[in-house]
């Protein structure tokens, strides 16, 4: 980079500070759009698609590829062996044919959907979501966190208006995902066409280094790590595994709430609980750089907790008793079978919290909690392990994420049945690493010295 110079902060990091490109901006705004694209893979097809069990077993596998998708993506761009055009414009192709395969089959032809959009689609999701991350963290290192998080946040909040559509209209919903398909095809398309990551160690000359490295706010709550780690130094600390763990609990709850919330019909309620998914993350980052990420992360995992207990009773049996009784004694008239009538009641409260103000009290919770841990984790991973390979050990936490979409689809599955006894269950799930999470110790730092 041309009139760029190098210094070096107290801990002996080096900065390659240089001028702020021209189209800096331009590229944050495509990676965002780039981001909301790929959104209705997975909560607009949770959302409107996940109404049967081949609709379920898609979503987990779609969840576990595009997991699966950032790491092998992230590896071959750091490594110089494909370029970020080349592999966002294999991304655009993927996640819009992974959308058409939906608008065009529906989730009827299993083994086509499971190719095209599980599969293909997933794929392309996930390298769309690892490489948009890392070109923006590594244009705005001075606060990447904050920038990725509102990145990352139109992940949720993109499909929100296709998921308005769809509710108002259920008949367009093949006509919604073919519209996404093309929407993803061109703002994935205008991404890989402008983005491109740093210069490595690249700083902007407008924000001085060194007297960032040393502000005291800063290295009070967001401390930087002790030393830069490699993948495999990082694995075998605790912190890492700790850090999946949490993410692939939080993310299993996120990933069933949508399909819960869905069920109600409550259209209007679950489209503003994906959008706090993704307004929240923002939110979130921003209050962790006053009171400390692990504090906030544990509130994050509170709230997300709170809002299953909410849901859970909008539909409650006390509150939906009567409708259920009266449709379980028809059942009995028509079928014996304790299965119909189990099903017929579950309907049943599930008509009726739609109506509930409970359920709308437990969307806000759900959404504000059931998306800003994602940037939190993302930001952690950062802090403990240093900025040199920060994207492929976040990728390898983030992988957890398909163990979250198999146990989330498995809740799911069960709350067809026993939607209130599901969130108790996603409550316990959510809550159990909120106390953990306070106690994230850095690594690299002795035992004596608090984290």
């Amino acid at each position: 980079m041309e009139n760029a110079t190098t210094v070096r902060d107290w801990r002996g990091r080096s900065y390659l500070v240089g001028p702020v490109p021209a189209d800096r901006t331009r590229m944050f705004r495509l990676a965002l759009a780039a981001m909301a694209a790929i959104g209705p893979l997975q909560y607009g097809f949770a959302a409107l698609m996940s109404t049967d069990v081949n609709g379920l077993i898609l979503l987990a596998v779609c969840v576990v590829f595009q997991a699966a998708g950032a790491l092998p993506a992230l590896h071959l761009v750091r490594r110089g062996r494909l370029p970020v055009r080349a592999a966002l414009g294999a991304g655009a192709a993927l996640t819009a044919l992974g959308l058409l395969t939906v608008a065009v089959a529906g989730t009827g032809d299993l083994p086509l959907v499971l190719a095209g959009y599980a599969v293909l689609g997933g794929l392309g999701a996930g390298a769309v979501y690892g490489i948009c991350s890392e070109v923006v963290s590594s244009w705005y290192p001075d606060r990447p966190a904050a920038r990725v998080s509102m990145v990352t946040g139109a992940f949720g909040y993109g499909s929100a208006p296709l998921l308005v559509w769809a509710g108002l209209a259920p008949a367009m919903t093949p006509a919604v995902f073919a519209v996404a398909a093309a929407l993803a095809a061109v703002a994935i398309g205008a991404a890989a066409r402008s983005l491109r990551p740093a210069p490595e160690g690249w700083w902007p000359d407008t924000v001085e280094p060194r007297a960032h490295a040393l502000a005291a706010a800063r290295l009070r709550r967001t401390p930087g790590a002790v030393r830069q780690f490699g993948l495999a130094q990082a694995l075998r600390t605790r912190a890492l595994p700790a850090l999946a763990v949490i993410l692939a609990c939080a993310g299993a709850v996120s990933v069933f709430d949508v399909v819960v919330v869905a069920s109600t019909g409550a259209w209007g309620a679950l489209a503003l609980m994906v959008a706090l998914n993704g307004g929240g993350r923002a939110v979130a980052m921003r209050l962790s750089e006053v009171f400390g990420r692990r504090l906030v992360l544990a509130s994050v995992l509170g709230l997300l907790a709170a809002g299953q207990v909410l849901l859970a009773g909008a539909m409650s049996p006390a509150e939906t008793a009567g409708v259920a009784g009266t449709l379980s004694a028809g059942a009995a008239d028509v079928t014996a079978g304790a299965e119909a009538g189990a099903a017929l009641e579950a309907a049943a409260r599930l008509e009726a919290a739609a109506g509930s103000p409970l359920l709308w009290l437990g969307a806000v919770a759900a959404g504000l909690g059931g998306g800003a841990f994602y940037p939190l984790v993302a930001s952690l991973v950062r802090e403990f392990f240093g900025e040199r390979q920060t994207s492929e050990i976040h990728a390898v936490v983030y992988s957890a994420k398909a163990v979250a979409g198999v146990m989330g689809v498995a809740m799911a599955a069960y709350a067809l049945t026993a939607p209130a006894t599901a969130l108790l269950l996603a409550a316990g799930l959510a809550a159990l690493p909120a106390p953990a999470s306070t106690r994230l110790r850095t690594p690299g730092l002795p035992a004596t010295i608090p984290a």
